[in-house]
């Protein structure tokens, strides 16, 4: 079976005191990027190899101390040899 890759964007809802360690945990992660900020939110992305993992990645940063919620925004999953083809314009 072909390899998938599945990108995920999810907010994630912070606490203010515990953002900054919040973000240290996310930013641990392999795969997972925090693109922005902004009144107790992460805007983050995870790229991942299935759901399950981009699922277990989202209820580990919701265990977190500190955070109140994290949200599916965006899902997209393709074969990894079809990001690999270049675009034709």
């Amino acid at each position: 079976m072909e390899a998938e890759i599945h990108i995920a964007s999810v907010v994630v809802y912070v606490l203010p005191a515990e953002r900054l360690s919040v973000r240290s945990c996310i930013e641990a992660v392999p795969g997972a990027d925090i693109h922005g900020e902004a009144d107790g939110k992460l805007i983050v992305t995870l790229e991942t190899e299935s759901t399950k993992k981009t699922l277990d990645i989202m209820d580990a940063i919701r265990a977190l101390p500190g955070v109140a919620d994290v949200v599916l925004v965006y899902q997209h999953a393709e074969l990894a040899s079809a990001l690999e083809q270049e675009v034709q314009q």
